[in-house]
């Protein structure tokens, strides 16, 4: 916990004088007791007074003093908050490769599910965009706040040939721009933050298997991305042991983790991995808590505001109960 105006903490040293001074009033009343001698006679003409609880109202109004004294100087503590502002665009595969069954009940099928599921979790603020590629890269929906939209879109994935990465990255990024530059012009604060959420299951194809670091290759993409400050989080999702089949026969389609982890890197994004549905819509779970909330400084000043008010009250209350006086 940290203080705005710290400065009003020095009125616990206040405080701690009240306490230094009830305790030497409790002393010195002691010895005025022991100086009358005549005991007998104290006990016939002096009311018998409380035990132990009469320091309560005391005791209850000098807390009220350092709680309210904490009060003002402002405690702030980070608390989780949503996102108001923030572009996403979700970049999904859907090469020939996303057919393989190794993930139940195929790849593509649990990346659409996972994906629906991703666009659900996102706070409302977030601006959710949708690409999809083979051997081009499509941008099927630009970023938006409805969510409806891009779930009917997820669900219209159809598969085709070659793995465009680079292209995918680079229509994402295009998308981001046209976005960010409508929103600059009517928006005082400029473009939101954005980010790319790439979800593969395959090495680049398209300008050829090792073509990232073409002009339009992934590599290249990443380098883009990174420049213009947009990270992008990468998705390898699928096994080893993947396999389709290409004209009667069947061809393997292992994931590529390298490539993957590389364009993260490339792009101060972030590298997960996923085998199964559930890893899968895990790791997106993970994503939308991260792009979706951020940590602020937040006053916290009502609840001690709150507990001086009740501690004051609870003085005068019992030191009028009591006493039937004020303490």
């Amino acid at each position: 916990m940290s203080f705005a105006s710290p400065w009003w903490l020095l009125g616990l040293v206040v405080v701690v004088g009240l306490v230094v001074g009830y305790l030497v009033l409790l002393r010195r009343r002691r010895r005025d007791v022991v100086r009358f001698t005549n005991l007998e006679l104290l006990n016939s003409v002096a009311p018998k007074r409380p035990g132990w609880y009469r320091h309560v109202p005391a005791a209850a109004m000098i807390a009220a003093l350092a709680v309210l004294t904490i009060a003002l100087a402002g405690p702030q503590a980070e608390a989780k908050v949503p996102r108001n502002r923030a572009t996403v665009v979700l970049v999904i595969d859907v090469s020939l490769s996303m057919q393989a069954t190794d993930v139940a009940p195929n790849r593509l099928a649990a990346a659409q599910a996972a994906a629906k599921t991703f666009a659900d979790q996102l706070t409302p603020g977030i601006n959710l965009g949708l690409v999809s590629f083979a051997g081009t890269a499509a941008v099927l929906v630009s970023p938006t706040t409805d969510r409806d939209s891009v779930k009917r879109a997820v669900d219209g994935l159809r598969l085709s040939e070659s793995t465009a990465t680079g292209e995918a990255i680079f229509a994402a990024m295009q998308s981001i721009d046209s976005f960010s530059r409508s929103v600059a012009a009517t928006d005082a604060e400029g473009p939101p933050p954005a980010r790319i959420v790439l979800m593969s299951d395959g090495k680049q194809t398209v300008p050829g298997p090792d073509g990232e670091n073409d002009p339009r290759g992934s590599f290249t993409a990443a380098r883009k991305a990174s420049e213009a400050k947009i990270p992008v989080s990468t998705i390898s999702f699928g096994t080893e042991y993947g396999t389709i089949d290409i004209e009667g026969g069947r061809t393997r389609v292992a994931v590529d983790d390298a490539s993957m982890k590389e364009i993260a890197d490339l792009s101060a994004g972030q590298f997960f991995t996923a085998a199964t549905e559930d890893e899968l819509k895990q790791v997106y779970a993970d994503l939308s808590e991260q792009i979706g909330y951020e940590v602020r400084r937040m006053d916290t000043s009502k609840p001690w505001l709150a507990g001086g008010a009740l501690l004051l009250v609870a003085g005068l209350c019992i030191g009028l109960a009591l006493g039937r006086r004020l303490p």
